[in-house]
């Protein structure tokens, strides 16, 4: 499978790498806002050695339309901003281009519109697109239903320098119906990202805890969810919908 990947931050990075080592996918191109590394191959800038393309293009030098005209993916994977969406959505949803999203906030506008591209192609949204993570959410959620009275407290720990609550924080908290202030923020060191979902019972306390020990755990995220929507119809996803299926008795 051909893919373009949208951001070449920290996480892009990690993504990019993962990806140029899997023998499924080929990394056609990456693109950034910045014009440093233009031209480049990603995979020799990794240091990966193998025969994808992965060009790095600037957004200075071409749009993403003409881009995507030029050199044709069959899927998009996009860590750049919550804002991309308006750029590229709509003209790679009429192409057909599965598109895979892993931005951490969305608006109530920018999800809409997310959702409506669904009506034209596939498309991914995962605020934290670590299967560990959409796993605990799932669990967590299925714990919840069989006793809804239970305390419930999350505790999300991250870099010194991330600002606000995480996504993925929200994302639990929205599941699991909790209030924001249900939702504990640690600010310290170099933490790539660790979230607990900590149940409070009587007599015992039930603990689910996710850590991500590098950024190509989010790459793991993308491959899975990309192998698990080649057979999905057209439609708007989330990672609930993909692990689903593990959970039904055949």
């Amino acid at each position: 499978m051909k893919v373009g990947l949208l951001g070449f931050g920290k996480t892009g990075k990690a993504v990019a790498s993962v990806l140029l080592e899997h023998n499924d996918f080929c990394l056609e191109w990456i693109y950034r806002k910045s014009s440093q590394l233009a031209h480049r191959s990603a995979a020799e800038f990794l240091d990966i050695h193998v025969q994808d393309p992965s060009e790095i293009i600037s957004s200075e030098q071409i749009c993403i339309e003409q881009l995507i005209l030029e050199k044709p993916v069959d899927i998009i994977i996009d860590f750049s901003s919550s804002e991309a969406i308006h750029s590229y959505g709509e003209y790679a949803a009429h192409l057909g281009i599965t598109i895979i999203s892993a931005i951490s906030h969305y608006t109530k506008q920018e999800i809409s519109c997310i959702k409506k591209l669904g009506k034209l192609t596939k498309i991914f949204w995962s605020p934290n697109i670590t299967f560990g993570v959409n796993y605990i959410l799932f669990a967590a959620k299925f714990l919840k239903k069989i006793n809804p009275y239970v305390d419930i407290e999350i505790v999300e720990e991250h870099f010194k320098g991330k600002k606000g609550i995480s996504g993925t924080a929200q994302k639990m908290a929205e599941v699991l119906d909790l209030e924001d202030h249900k939702v504990n923020s640690i600010r310290v060191g170099g933490i790539v990202g660790k979230h607990e979902v900590i149940f409070g019972f009587p007599y015992q306390t039930i603990r689910f805890v996710h850590e991500s020990i590098s950024r190509e755990a989010f790459g793991n995220g993308v491959i899975f969810a990309a192998k698990n929507l080649l057979t999905k119809p057209k439609g708007y996803y989330k990672y609930e919908d993909l692990l689903q299926e593990y959970f039904v008795q055949k």
